[in-house]
């Protein structure tokens, strides 16, 4: 499975999108976050080091942030995201789209707060965040060497 790049704001409008056709699907920005974060690991694993997005991801006290796609929903604190009707999941191909559910199937279920907690627990966040340092980055090396020594064939849970 492999495309060219897109950018992550598409990936998180999807993510949204997506979130708002499922009944438990509460979308706030801290949880878009953890999702595009975890999107990225996986398919990194699973393309051998292609990233999904070429956006960088970095460590922020709360976890992995995308500052891109973070500034573009900020206003909205940590209420929900409404969900765009207009949104055409055609966008993306069929194998990307079928990726990109599989992702909010393992974890659209959990809670912002305990992906963070999960994000908090793994080596490309621990390793890359520094209390009195803003903005370091997470590497794709970072992401695909610990998302490659996890997976298994099929998203761990």
């Amino acid at each position: 499975m492999t495309h060219d790049s897109v950018d992550a704001r598409q990936v998180a409008r999807w993510f949204v999108a997506y979130s708002g056709m499922d009944d438990e699907g509460v979308m706030s920005n801290l949880k878009l976050q953890k999702l595009l974060y975890y999107a990225q690991g996986h398919y990194l694993a699973q393309t051998n080091g292609t990233p999904l997005f070429s956006n960088r991801v970095e460590a922020w006290a709360h976890g992995p942030v995308v500052p891109d796609v973070y500034h573009q929903y900020k206003d909205f604190g940590s209420s929900p995201i409404p969900a765009d009707p207009e949104f055409d999941f055609g966008t993306f191909s069929q194998q990307l789209n079928d990726f990109l559910a599989s992702i909010w199937i393992t974890f659209g279920s959990r809670s912002a707060w305990k992906l963070r907690e999960m994000t908090h627990s793994e080596s490309p966040w621990r390793n890359a965040f520094a209390p009195d340092e803003r903005g370091t980055e997470i590497t794709t090396d970072s992401m695909f060497g610990y998302f490659r020594g996890l997976y298994s064939g099929a998203i761990p849970v």
